[in-house]
């Protein structure tokens, strides 16, 4: 494996009985990269981030993170190798605050067990990383707040500051404007393009605006099989993504179709906004 490739997928599949929801997927994610995975709904992205993740067991097939195969790696222990995501629907600790939650993850991420009350207090290491967190993805001054009470968008900007908080080399996000109302999302589009550089992100996603302004790299999944790869101008000019996906064979410009937003309300240039999870993803 390449030097340049930190994560690599080889024949992946998976099956659920008679299902078939992941075919012999190969997949290459770059060094740096912003590499997004698209599709109609039922095409198998959340089964194949699920696979990368540990969350699901791939029935045949391989998975390399920087030269090392983690085919058959806990979770847990892939976050440790760097390899963090964040899940469609939130993951987080309601009763705490924003500050509570980033000084346990920073905590625990930094060997010093689940006593965070006792480092928030005095590591000043713990408690820089914190301030540095909140600042970037704009949670300062809600980070007093019960996340509960959070409104939608910052509780999406605080799923990936607890990513962030991991150290990751490869972030997989897995539609994070995904529900958020329209008020909220110009911030979060903002954040999620600031990402630093050195790390590859994977991004699961319906809204092309914000693919097509984030993604140098583009795969395209149907029915669980990869139908092509290529840079977003490729993509937005493949006859056959347009056909099945992008705008059902209609001239499409080297971008997203204007007012196609799934988190708008309404649907992906013209596929319906993933309405939740299911096996197909």
């Amino acid at each position: 494996m390449s030097d340049d490739i930190v994560l690599s997928a080889r024949g992946l599949v998976k099956r659920f009985g008679g299902i078939t929801a992941t075919q012999n997927v190969d997949l290459d994610v770059r060094r740096g990269a912003r590499h997004a995975l698209i599709g109609p709904n039922g095409a198998g992205k959340t089964t194949l981030i699920n696979l990368l993740t540990g969350v699901l067991p791939p029935t045949e097939g391989r998975i390399v993170l920087e030269g090392e195969d983690i085919t058959n790696l806990a979770p847990h222990r892939r976050v440790r190798r760097g390899m963090v995501r964040t899940f469609q629907i939130n993951q987080l600790f309601n009763p705490l605050t924003p500050l509570e939650t980033l000084a346990l993850v920073v905590s625990q991420h930094k060997g010093l067990g689940g006593g965070f009350w006792k480092p928030l207090g005095t590591s000043k290491e713990v408690a820089r990383r914190c301030e540095q967190l909140l600042a970037q993805f704009h949670l300062t001054e809600v980070m007093n707040q019960r996340t509960e009470h959070l409104a939608y968008g910052k509780r999406r900007l605080l799923e990936i500051a607890i990513a962030l908080a991991c150290e990751p080399r490869v972030l997989l996000l897995d539609e994070p404007v995904a529900g958020v109302p329209a008020g909220e999302r110009e911030e979060l589009l903002q954040t999620v393009a600031a990402l630093p550089a050195d790390v590859s992100v994977l991004l699961i996603e319906h809204d092309m605006d914000l693919v097509f302004s984030f993604a140098d790299r583009m795969t395209v999944l149907v029915n669980g099989a990869v139908l092509t790869e290529g840079t977003p101008d490729e993509i937005a000019n493949n006859p056959e993504v347009k056909a099945v996906y992008l705008g059902h064979g209609e001239e499409v410009a080297a971008g997203p179709p204007q007012g196609a937003s799934a988190a708008s309300g309404g649907s992906a240039a013209g596929v319906p906004a993933n309405s939740g999870t299911n096996i197909h993803g």
